[in-house]
Formats: structure tokens, C-alpha cells, sequence
């Protein structure tokens, strides 16, 4: 639930109130919070998804600003992927010339 207002108070979501106070979040909101975890996962800040999350829904808002921040994002995720794998294969290195266990 905490989750869901900092991605309200961020503006990434939004939801209804009823006259009591609480929040309704549309069928929508399902798939655009699994949307900002993936993104928030792979390491982009709750701004870049904020201005991200309109391209997803209608491509066409799209501006060329946008496509060389996406860019520029994707090719640290490349590398971060590429350093997670040389750690991977080290530490499989060193498992291979571990004494087996029993």
C-alpha cells in the first residue's frame, strides 16, 4: 500500500476517492504499476518513469528528447547486464575450482 501512494504522490498512477477517502485504482493501474516496478527494477528513477509511462500507453507522445534519455538508459543497463555477467563467470570460475563438496 506504500508502494501505491509514492507512486501516486510521484504522479505515475492515479486514483478515484470515494467519499469516504479511499483510493480506486482502475483496471489500468494493474498493469502500470507491474510497468513501474519492472522499470523501477532495472534501475530508472521514478522521473525518467514518469515521463516514460505516456510513450508506453500512445507511442506517438514521444519526442526525440525522450528516445536519447531511453537510449542513454538502456546502454547503462547494457553495461550493467555485461558487469553482472563478468561477476557470474568469475564466481563460477572459482566455484569449478572449489574442493567438491560432499
Amino acid at each position: 500500500m506504500r508502494s501505491l501512494r509514492y507512486y501516486e504522490s510521484r504522479g505515475l498512477i492515479s486514483a478515484e476517492r470515494s467519499t469516504s477517502g479511499q483510493r480506486h485504482f482502475s483496471e489500468d493501474a494493474v498493469a502500470r504499476v507491474e510497468t513501474i516496478r519492472r522499470l523501477l527494477a532495472a534501475g530508472l528513477g521514478t522521473a525518467t518513469i514518469a515521463d516514460v509511462l505516456p510513450c508506453v500507453a500512445d507511442p506517438a507522445t514521444q519526442t526525440t528528447v525522450l528516445t536519447q534519455r531511453l537510449i542513454n538508459e538502456r546502454d547503462k543497463l547494457t553495461e550493467d547486464i555485461e558487469q553482472r555477467i563478468e561477476t557470474r563467470d568469475a564466481l563460477e570460475r572459482l566455484i569449478q575450482q572449489a574442493p567438491r563438496l560432499p
